[in-house]
Formats: C-alpha cells, sequence, structure tokens
C-alpha cells in the first residue's frame, strides 16, 4: 500500500472514531495536508529513497513540538506555535512516516490517569467507564483504537506506560538521552524521555533505530551505545510482600501468568531501594523541576493551570537547595543499594500498574489513585533504566493488564527483542472488542460556585448522577460576585468584556436530570450560556441584575474556591 492510501485509510478510521472518544486529540492537520505529505512519500520512493517508515501514520503528544500545530501541553493560555518540528519528528518524517495531529494529555504531562485536560478526559478503548491512563493518554488511544500506526508520548514517572498497559499497547521508553528531547515542553527537564506507542514490540525496535542518536543541540543527549543481554536472561520478580496490587485479584493472577511464561531463569529479588527511590518523585525534592519548568506561567497566570496539576506544582516552590542536596544524596543510596539487583537478574520484570480504576473514582479522589499507578514505574528514569511496556491480559471489565521489562541503561534494543519473545512465547488472549457504545447524551453544565466538588450543594449534582467534563475556566470577559445574604454562600457571574477568566467545573446530566436541577436553581440566579477559554459554549449560571445589590466584586480572585480560602 502507498502512502497516500495508508494515510487515506487513517483519515478514515480517524473521522469515524470521532464520534466516540473526540477527546484523544487537541489539534490534526487538515485532510489536504495530511494527504499532501503522504504524496511526497510517495514521490521520495519513486525517486529512490529509503524511506525505512515509509506508509506509517503517527500522532504527536501535544507537548511535543509538531510544526504547523501549536504546542499547547493541553493549557491554552501556555500555547505557542513552534518554528520548527522537534528533532523526533523530523527524524520520523525524514524516515517516511506521516504525522497526522497533536493528542491530549494530563496537561503538562504531569499525571498518570489523563483526567487533568480542559479538553474531557480520553478513556480506556475497551471500556470507556475507565481511565486511558496518562499522562500520555491520547496517544494510547490513538493507538490502541487502530486510528494510527504509532505515535510518540512521553515519559518522566510512568506517562508512557501506564497507557499502554490499560490499552493492551507496547509502550517504550529508551533510555535516557538516547532519543532528543529537543523541542519537548519539560515536565522533569533531567529526566524527562520521549517514547512511544505500539501494537508490537517489532515496530517499536523500528522506530528506536530511526530516533536513536545523539543530538548536539539538545543538552541531555547522550551519545548512543548497544548493550547487550544475555541469550537466556535472568529475570528478577519482587518478593511476594513486594507485590501491591491494591486488591485486585485479577491483576495478581494476571501477573503470575505472564511470569510463566518467560523463557529464563525466574529469580526472586528485592525492590526496597527502587520502592524508596519511586517515593522521591513526589514525596521528594524532586518536585521542584516540574515547578522549575512551570514557573514563569505560574508566576503569570497561575489561574491557567489545572487545579490538580496546580496543587502538585507549586508545593515545589518552598522546597530549598538544601532539600535538592539531601533528595540527591537519598537517590544516590538508593541506586548503590540497587546494584544487588542487577547482581543478581539481567531483567527485571514488573507489573505495569497494580491495577486500574473508574474515570469517575479518579474524578473524586484525583491525588491518591494516580499515586498508586505509579508505584511500579516512578523510579525507572531517576534510576537511569530503560523499561517497556507489554500487554499480557485483559480483567473480565475489558481492561489491559501489562507487565513492564525493565534493564540498565542502553539495553533498549536487547530489551525490546525480549519483549517480542515474550509476545511469541504463548498466544495472548484475544483482544476485547473497543468500546464504541454511543457516547451518553447529555446537556454540560457550568458550575461555578456552591456547586462545585465539596462545596455546600455539590449533591445535587452526585444525586442526578452528574458526571465531571473538565475542570477549565471561563473566557476572559466575566465577572464574579459574592452575593450579599445567600445561604449558603453563593456567587453571581455576569458577563463583562472587561472582565476576567475564572474558574469552573463543566458537568454533563441526562436531559430529564438537567431539567429537574434547574427547576431548583433560586433567583436571582438563572441557567443561561457560558463561553469557556477554549471558546466552546455550555449551559451554565447566570446571575440577574439585582444579585449585584450589596455582592462583592471578586473577579481578581480566579474564582469561587479562591474566594471561601480568603474568607
Amino acid at each position: 500500500m502507498n502512502a497516500v492510501d495508508a494515510a487515506r485509510q487513517a483519515l478514515g478510521r480517524i473521522a469515524a472514531y470521532d464520534a466516540v472518544q473526540p477527546q484523544a486529540w487537541i489539534a490534526r492537520f487538515s485532510e489536504e495536508t495530511v494527504l499532501a505529505a503522504a504524496a511526497e512519500v510517495d514521490r521520495r520512493l519513486a525517486a529512490g529513497e529509503a524511506l525505512p517508515l515509509a506508509g506509517l501514520t503517527f500522532a504527536v503528544k501535544d507537548n511535543i513540538d509538531l510544526a504547523g500545530l501549536p504546542t499547547t501541553a493541553a493549557c491554552p493560555a501556555f500555547a505557542y506555535a513552534p518554528g520548527r518540528s522537534a528533532t523526533v519528528v523530523e527524524r520520523l518524517q525524514a524516515a517516511g512516516a506521516v504525522a497526522v495531529g497533536k493528542t491530549n494529555l494530563d496537561q503538562f504531562a504531569t499525571g498518570l490517569v489523563g483526567t487533568r485536560t480542559p479538553h474531557g478526559a480520553p478513556a480506556c478503548v475497551f471500556n470507556r467507564d475507565y481511565v486511558s491512563g496518562g499522562s500520555s493518554s491520547g496517544s494510547a488511544v490513538a493507538v490502541a483504537a487502530g486510528l494510527v500506526d504509532f505515535a510518540l508520548g512521553t515519559d518522566t514517572a510512568g506517562s508512557g506506560r501506564v497507557p499502554a498497559a490499560f490499552n493492551g499497547l507496547v509502550g517504550f521508553k529508551p533510555s535516557r538521552g538516547r532519543w532528543s528531547t529537543q523541542g519537548l515542553v519539560p515536565a522533569c527537564r533531567s529526566l524527562d524521555c520521549i517514547s512511544v506507542f505500539t501494537a508490537e514490540a517489532a515496530l517499536a525496535l523500528r522506530v528506536d533505530t530511526v530516533l536513536a542518536a545523539f543530538d548536539p543541540g539538545d543538552d541531555f543527549s547522550r551519545p548512543t551505545r548497544n548493550a547487550s543481554l544475555p541469550a537466556r536472561a535472568r529475570y528478577g520478580v519482587p518478593r511476594a510482600d513486594q507485590l501491591n496490587f491494591l486488591g485486585d485479584a485479577e491483576s495478581a493472577a494476571l501477573y503470575r501468568s505472564a511470569v510463566d511464561r518467560l523463557d529464563g531463569d525466574v529469580i526472586e529479588v528485592d525492590i526496597a531501594p527502587l520502592l524508596e527511590a519511586a517515593r522521591l518523585l513526589y514525596a521528594g525534592p524532586y518536585v521542584a523541576e516540574r515547578t522549575a519548568a512551570m514557573k514563569d506561567l505560574l508566576a503569570r497566570n497561575p489561574g491557567a493551570v489545572h487545579p490538580v496539576v496546580r496543587a502538585i506544582v507549586q508545593a515545589g516552590a518552598g522546597l530549598s537547595a538544601v532539600e535538592a542536596y539531601e533528595g540527591q544524596y537519598a537517590l544516590a543510596a538508593c541506586a548503590r543499594a540497587a546494584e544487588a539487583i542487577w547482581s543478581a537478574a539481567d531483567v527485571l520484570v514488573l507489573p505495569t500498574t497494580g491495577t486500574i480504576y473508574r474515570l469517575a473514582e479518579v474524578l473524586a479522589e484525583p491525588f491518591a489513585l494516580n499515586a498508586n499507578l505509579g508505584l511500579y514505574t516512578n523510579f525507572v528514569n531517576l534510576l537511569d533504566l530503560s523499561a517497556v511496556a507489554v500487554p499480557s491480559g485483559f480483567r473480565a471489565n475489558g481492561t489491559g493488564f501489562g507487565i513492564s521489562l525493565i534493564a540498565p541503561a542502553w539495553t533498549d534494543a536487547a530489551l525490546l527483542g525480549l519483549a517480542g519473545d515474550f509476545e511469541a512465547a504463548a498466544p495472548s488472549p484475544e483482544r476485547p472488542p473497543l468500546d464504541l457504545a454511543a457516547a451518553k447524551t447529555g446537556v454540560k453544565l457550568c458550575v461555578v460556585g456552591a456547586h462545585l466538588h465539596g462545596m455546600p450543594l455539590h449533591w445535587q449534582l452526585t444525586s442526578r448522577d452528574a458526571r465531571l467534563v473538565s475542570r477549565t475556566r471561563t473566557a476572559p470577559c466575566y465577572r464574579l460576585y459574592a452575593m450579599a445574604g445567600s445561604t449558603p454562600p453563593k456567587p453571581a457571574l455576569v458577563h463583562d468584556e472587561a472582565g476576567g477568566s475564572l474558574e469552573v467545573e463543566v458537568y454533563e446530566l441526562g436531559v430529564e436530570a438537567f431539567g429537574s436541577f434547574t427547576v431548583e436553581v433560586p433567583p436571582p440566579l438563572a441557567i443561561g450560556t457560558v463561553t469557556l477559554e477554549d471558546g466552546s459554549q455550555v449551559k451554565g449560571f447566570v446571575a440577574e441584575p439585582r444579585a449585584m445589590t450589596g455582592a462583592r466584586d471578586i473577579t481578581h480572585l480566579g474564582g469561587w474556591r479562591a474566594y471561601i480560602a480568603s474568607l
């Protein structure tokens, strides 16, 4: 099949799947642009060029520059137009791959769930009640749904591996510095790796062959080398008391089954140093590196940052240089203790995650559940290791389970070879069908005050099975007032072109539930139409002029939560 035909088929699949999960994407090239790029690939092939990735389409996580489309990191206020594509994108295109667009993510690649985005949360392609995993959520969905052949993600704490596990994919995270990070919006710049999602390990290896090269324009690039692994590898597995499936018996059984399929010696090892290193990433001073990457936006416009992401990165501002050095010393101690693992084993085999969660569960408890998913992934970049997540079964609910093969830096190609051997070792369970059920229809409602999560009237939404769509902001044309004498305290949202952008939450209710909710809205409040920061319009709370009597203008605080906190 030539590149044009392959691209045309991909565009057809994308258009069809938009009815199911349009939130997988943030931006896409026009059909004309994609087909023109594919035609150029066919022209180059006809001219005799060797193009190892010709005929393949790919997507790019929207914290990686792709010339012709804005880079936003899922934060509209951060958006910029890159002057050139990231080095990895340029190399893929030079090898004949055709880019189709930019995918959704946990904002600024801060999360392992895929829900921390103003563009709507992507979900597991096999069961859309469950999270897709993150932060490379849209990239995983695009590959797992068969929309593109492969997709670039990023991986700092597991963002390129967790979504692979949930969606039945291979997720390859190369050694630090093996692939250029020029053109990547940093999360933790010294740890970040660009990663790839594929259906099989062989394609990940083809991509690695194209991308593994030193980049003098990247301060963190390292000269590439390839270390070998023994023909019969020794596989290290954790002690029984160090395996934590968070009560998920299916995951535990799938892990045991995967270990039984390994072709080599299986050795029990102590992973305590790895688990200790993992805790340093968020419970230690390394969170300050995320703060450093976002310091300008946090100072200029903190309200533009997703509330969950902001709560994480702002904490880094209070950490000292002394704590940073103490963190380095603690990490060095973990690395030294971990040497015992590599003396006993060549490859570590861990569950990629212990379990999976429903979207509603993560939205209700965004911090602890996210942290649970990083238990076996957070330490990998800190300790300079290579890792590949490999699908290894499905739960009864259709969601994917995977194992991760982990080895020291520069074993990348050999590790992908072992992943391919694992794929071939025994027939894998049949992939579940894609969850293509029609999206639940309802009415989107913007709430700004007492109905926010955790506020006194939020029960009026939960009792109607309202589903949180996004935590976002209004367009910069509103004023917020604290009304006088309202019980419980309530705000009034008023359209004003000289106003500002305010924090809101958007929920979706069934039509009947929306109707019953509207009946209970007391004057001087009303339900009108509110414009969000991305230009979309939804129903939402507005106020009659009489709401201004004795009211206090709190627009400068950026939202109702900040006002309540100031009291």
